[in-house]
């Protein structure tokens, strides 16, 4: 995705009469989001709470968590979710354009400015601004930014028009920000604004029961990406579960499109892998059991992904078969959108039903097509 462009999320369900998300869609909530982990639970459960609100929400994280993908979450469950999602690296903006970047300029107002141009907040409108690494903002565009946050309108640079800003903050950072208010290095007043609501993203190796998981969905991702795949044997997922994994579940993404180059569609056993893995301790804190990684890596790759599909065990009494029909269909309608990312022809095409007839259930259960995202 272009960066330098706002996300639009795409809606093609009709909005409940309520913030309350339908029962249905309750089911499928944050699959962008896998593992079951407890501490990825308490992530969703996280997500679900503050989603509704406009509160300001800071997501902390080593590089790598899937950040971003919490943001887009915390967007994608909120009431703003048909408008769009708007996201800011700080840090890789030089910090001289990073006010005309975030606020806009007018014609004239520096060298260079040839026109006008809007800026992230006005594209913003309406719905949600994410500010990655706003540790690296500078002292002079955090008073800016708390500027903002306290009135809610801003100026464009070279400008004197007032514009109000209509948007939910999500901000998101790997450094330890309260540290950096003890060193002087971030605002106090700024911290507090931005931390209503903060999210910890757990490492990798503080969820090492979540890589089957993980392994079998990015899988699934690289196969609709770039029509290439790989598998891996047991051993090969109890090495990778004993790595450290220091750049998370990018790192890992990595090492499964390198193993998918070397070894197309074969089977990577654990004497296939880079030498750190092989030489990898048996320090991870959760180590995963032989018997749990064959039972995950042995599903087909529709069954990896983070919802779950109802079981087949009856229940003794209050037993709704047409509920019960309905959320197995949403599943599978759900997992052909996520495949297919989102692109209703081809889910249709997949399902062996014509595209108006998706379109017509998918407004019937509120469901919305699946939004890209850089990390899991």
């Amino acid at each position: 995705m272009n960066k330098s462009q706002p996300y639009k999320s795409q809606s093609y369900n009709e909005q409940p009469k309520s913030h309350e998300q339908p029962k249905m869609q309750r089911k499928i909530l944050f699959r962008s989001l896998v593992g079951n982990s407890k501490a990825m639970l308490a992530v969703r459960k996280d997500i679900e709470q503050v989603a509704p609100s406009d509160a300001n929400v800071l997501i902390l994280g080593e590089s790598g968590t899937g950040k971003e993908v919490v943001a887009r979450n915390v967007h994608y469950h909120s009431r703003r979710r048909n408008k769009a999602f708007v996201p800011v690296n700080c840090g890789a903006i030089p910090p001289d354009l990073l006010e005309s970047e975030l606020f806009g300029h007018e014609k004239g107002a520096f060298t260079g400015a040839i026109s006008a141009r809007q800026g992230r907040f006005s594209m913003a409108e309406g719905g949600t601004l994410f500010l990655d690494e706003i540790g690296e903002m500078t002292m002079a565009m955090q008073v800016k930014l708390l500027r903002v946050l306290e009135e809610r309108t801003f100026e464009r640079v070279g400008g004197n028009t007032t514009i109000h800003a209509d948007i939910r903050i999500v901000a998101a950072t790997n450094r330890n920000l309260k540290e950096m208010v003890t060193q002087g290095k971030f605002r106090e007043d700024l911290y507090f604004r931005l931390d209503v609501f903060p999210i910890r993203l757990p490492a990798l190796r503080e969820r090492i029961t979540d890589l089957p998981l993980l392994v079998n969905e990015l899988i699934s991702r690289l196969e609709h990406n770039k029509g290439s795949s790989v598998r891996f044997s047991t051993d090969a997922i109890m090495a990778l579960s004993q790595y450290n994994w220091p750049g998370n579940v990018r790192e890992l993404a990595n090492q499964i499109e390198r193993m998918a180059i070397k070894h197309p569609c074969g089977l990577v056993q654990s004497q296939h892998l880079p030498e750190k893995f092989q030489c990898a301790t048996q320090s991870v804190p959760q180590q995963l059991d032989v018997a749990a990684i064959d039972a995950i890596m042995q599903k087909p790759q529709a069954e990896s992904t983070s919802f779950t599909t109802p079981g087949l065990n009856f229940p003794a009494e209050d037993f709704d078969l047409k509920a019960y029909m309905a959320n197995i269909e949403v599943s599978i309608i759900q997992t052909a959108l996520d495949k297919s990312h989102g692109v209703i022809a081809h889910a249709a095409k997949s399902l062996g039903m014509q595209r108006t007839t998706l379109a017509e259930k998918m407004r019937k259960y509120h469901i919305s097509r699946p939004m890209e995202s850089s990390a899991a």
